[in-house]
């Protein structure tokens, strides 16, 4: 009989690697997946498949009406979701998973993808990284396995929890070499004596992004470009213009997964200045610098320890100090000015992508996965 699995997740699946990812290996190895998410940001409906299903939330009310909202959804589907295996692919998630999969009798996989506890957005809000550490506390020797994004963070989840079933699977993408690649210069008419660089994620504080602004107001053979969204998105458009610098800042918007590819290899330069501000951000280990790496694109990265690991190991790139805007500014004009430079490191990422990827990924991890199925 074909097992079911049914993956829940606070997003647009459609938007997110790791989940795209994910169920398309169990859909390859006959598991029969139904996936719940939600988006606020790009959808103007729901938008329901037989097996995939993504709601509509509204913000701009309280956040009470806006978690009620996705709770009371999530809760109805979860019920409605027969399945053997149940993912709860964020702290959000997890309470409403645990509660309907321990009634069902069934299995609970937590993927924290982040110290949620220990998250930037947490640094000034004490009373909800109290309540988040609660909930987490309670609920994380219930799941049967925890998922991590780099061994930092299982070494500690285990240490902080006191538990020991936590699997690393890195946010690795697909290995693909047959992308279309856009020509973002047509595209924004940007000049060619101009160096693209590109970041891709959630625009939120703590990405490095207002900082590689403030660098680029000094390097004028730069352009910046952003793919992504999030709450910082107005705020980063007038800091842009205040700084003199918003002919030289591009926002892209939300690129759709299966798309972004063709877009990163556009670029010339990826940007992944992860801020140290809390502990998760101290264990970054994101996947937009290993999709950097996968599109062609020598990484200008923050030296923290798992970051700098990759780009050094691999040789992609340079990671910097990103308490220093000098260090920086003197690296990224190194790379910019030195193209020999710059192609051994594109290279090294045609070398590198052929080991860091989704597929080689998975199959190490699934033999240990499976066992929880």
């Amino acid at each position: 009989m074909t097992k079911k699995v049914c993956i829940s997740f606070l997003g647009n699946f459609q938007h997110d690697s790791r989940v795209t990812n994910l169920s398309n290996s169990l859909r390859n190895d006959g598991y029969e997946v139904s996936i719940i998410s939600f988006d606020w940001r790009t959808l103007s409906r729901n938008y329901l498949s037989p097996k995939e299903k993504i709601y509509r939330l509204k913000r701009g009310g309280s956040n009470f009406s806006f978690y009620f909202n996705f709770a009371f959804k999530l809760t109805r589907e979860l019920f409605k979701c027969s399945a053997d295996v149940y993912f709860a692919e964020d702290i959000y998630t997890l309470p409403f998973v645990t509660l309907v999969a321990k009634l069902k009798k069934a299995k609970i996989i937590y993927n924290s993808r982040e110290l949620y506890a220990f998250i930037g957005g947490l640094t000034h809000k004490p009373l909800l990284q109290k309540i988040i550490k609660l909930i987490e506390s309670l609920l994380i020797k219930r799941v049967d396995l925890i998922l991590t994004t780099g061994e930092m963070d299982s070494a500690f989840i285990n240490n902080f929890y006191k538990v020991k079933n936590t699997l690393v699977i890195r946010n690795l993408p697909l290995y693909q070499k047959s992308f279309e690649k856009i020509n973002l210069r047509q595209m924004y008419n940007i000049p060619n004596d101009k160096v693209i660089l590109l970041y891709q994620g959630v625009l939120i504080g703590g990405r490095g992004i207002k900082l590689i602004m403030s660098i680029i107001k000094e390097v004028p053979e730069a352009v910046l470009i952003l793919f992504g969204d999030g709450e910082e998105k107005v705020n980063f458009k007038n800091l842009a213009f205040n700084l003199g610098i918003d002919d030289r800042v591009i926002f892209g918007g939300t690129i759709p997964q299966k798309q972004l590819i063709n877009y990163t290899s556009g670029g010339d330069i990826g940007i992944a200045l992860i801020e140290n501000i809390s502990i998760s951000y101290y264990h970054a280990l994101p996947n937009k610098l290993f999709e950097y790496i996968m599109a062609g694109l020598p990484v200008l990265s923050s030296n923290l320890p798992q970051m700098k690991n990759i780009v050094e190991n691999y040789k992609v790139g340079k990671a910097v100090n990103i308490d220093s805007k000098g260090e920086i500014i003197i690296a990224l004009k190194e790379m910019i000015q030195n193209k020999e430079l710059l192609s051994v490191y594109k290279a090294n990422c045609e070398k590198a992508s052929l080991e860091l990827n989704w597929q080689k990924e998975f199959d190490k991890v699934k033999p240990i996965l499976y066992k929880f199925f």
